[in-house]
């Protein structure tokens, strides 16, 4: 991968692991002096993201070593294994969260000083939004499934951390006491999702399940454009962290010489690495055979 995208994953996955080591600890404190379950919910949920965002910094310095001898394919596997483990740990959290908030509703527990949560909320949420915005970026920039999953926990930090944000001011202005203990469920049932869907989307990667439906269209497209091509077969595709891979067999005239057939695989590569980039494309060339393929690209 080119140094420049290299060198923008880092500083997002360091400025990323700064904030959220930040936001914890005033959480955390904010939490002790208000007795806040959702504020709480909140500081276990950014320590999550600690968790995560070191994981991200340290697994993207690992799947950008180049490939060796006993990884011939690279490392970017490192990534999307980080993504798994960042999902199961917060699902783990959002057990606890529920667990807390269910028993906090049942005693009547509610927080107190709330303008300091007021404040502590305020602070966490749009220093999230800004630092997420900024990941989810360069998430799409560099193709990096660490940076995406770390920009969905930052996301989700300002979401919930709005919300506890409308919690204290509900208590605060409308003296409603319940609304800490439900705010901290609908927050553990949000995080479950978002969690679910994040290892999802990484065991996928993990198990090489192909590139996606527009990544294949675009390589179709290629092939269908390529006058000189009989037709294709075979084609495959996986992830490996934030590169593609793709091969196929691509069916030439059998009158063709090497290096006319060469030239098109060469050409052909150079199109699909360029339309999937980051990508390794490899093709193998099949001549045409009248009693086994039809003179037609295939689907």
């Amino acid at each position: 991968m080119p140094l420049k995208l290299e060198s923008q994953k880092r500083t997002a996955a360091g400025l990323s692991l700064g904030l959220n080591t930040l936001l914890t600890a005033l959480k955390f404190v904010a939490a002790i002096l208000t007795g806040s379950v959702s504020l709480l919910s909140e500081a276990f949920h950014s320590g999550t993201d600690v968790a995560a965002s070191l994981v991200a910094f340290l697994s993207i310095q690992a799947a950008a070593q180049p490939p060796d001898d006993e990884h011939p394919y690279g490392h970017g596997k490192i990534e999307s294994l980080a993504a798994f483990g960042e999902g199961i740990l917060l699902l783990g959290v959002v057990g606890l969260i529920l667990v807390q908030s269910v028993m906090n509703l049942a005693k009547g527990k509610h927080p107190e000083r709330l303008d300091l949560g007021l404040v502590a909320m305020g602070i966490s949420a749009v220093s999230a939004f800004a630092v997420g915005q900024y990941l989810l970026r360069t998430a799409r920039n560099t193709n990096s499934i660490a940076l995406q999953s770390n920009g969905r926990h930052m996301m989700l930090d300002f979401w919930t951390s709005l919300g506890v944000l409308c919690a204290f001011a509900i208590q605060k202005f409308l003296n409603f006491e319940y609304a800490d203990s439900i705010l901290g469920i609908l927050i553990g049932l949000w995080l479950g999702f978002g969690a679910w869907r994040m290892v999802r989307e990484a065991f996928e990667q993990l198990i090489d399940r192909r590139v996606t439906d527009e990544e294949i269209e675009a390589i179709r497209g290629i092939l269908r454009e390529t006058p000189d091509l009989i037709s294709y077969h075979r084609l495959r595709s996986r992830h490996s962290g934030n590169v593609h891979y793709v091969d196929l067999h691509a069916v030439v005239p059998n009158t063709w010489s090497v290096v006319q057939a060469h030239e098109l695989a060469d050409r052909l590569e150079k199109q699909i690495s360029s339309a999937l980039e980051p990508a390794h494309v490899v093709i193998h060339i099949d001549p045409y055979d009248e009693n086994k393929a039809p003179r037609h690209s295939s689907p």
